[in-house]
């Protein structure tokens, strides 16, 4: 099992534990973060976006264009911005935390 933190827009820490092979989109729905996954990991919305800690944003795979595009339309969008949808858990990312915006935009609903 792999540690991960998410902190909420309330700046609360809320601990998580995920399986290696998960995508942390699923990993945050199960703690009951915000995260809707609107196109349930289809890269097809931004309401799984997901602000990595510095610290650890080097450490993941860059993103496709594809998900830069995507990013393109979420609220808030930082430097350490991600498609939590994107994140495969590997034990190399023990320890992750991310920061869940306290808004989100989804594109389908306009």
């Amino acid at each position: 099992m792999v540690a991960v933190s998410f902190v909420n827009d309330k700046s609360e820490k809320v601990p998580a534990r995920a399986e290696v092979g998960q995508r942390l989109l699923e990993v945050g729905q199960a703690v009951g973060m915000a995260l809707e996954g609107t196109c349930e990991g289809q890269m097809a919305c931004s309401t799984c976006h997901v602000i990595v800690s510095p610290e650890w944003f080097d450490r993941l795979p860059p993103a496709s264009e594809d998900e830069e595009d995507m990013l393109d339309l979420a609220a808030g969008v930082t430097r350490t911005s991600r498609l939590s949808c994107q994140i495969v858990i590997t034990e190399a990312l023990d320890g992750l935390e991310v920061r869940v915006p306290g808004e989100a935009r989804d594109i389908q609903r306009f």
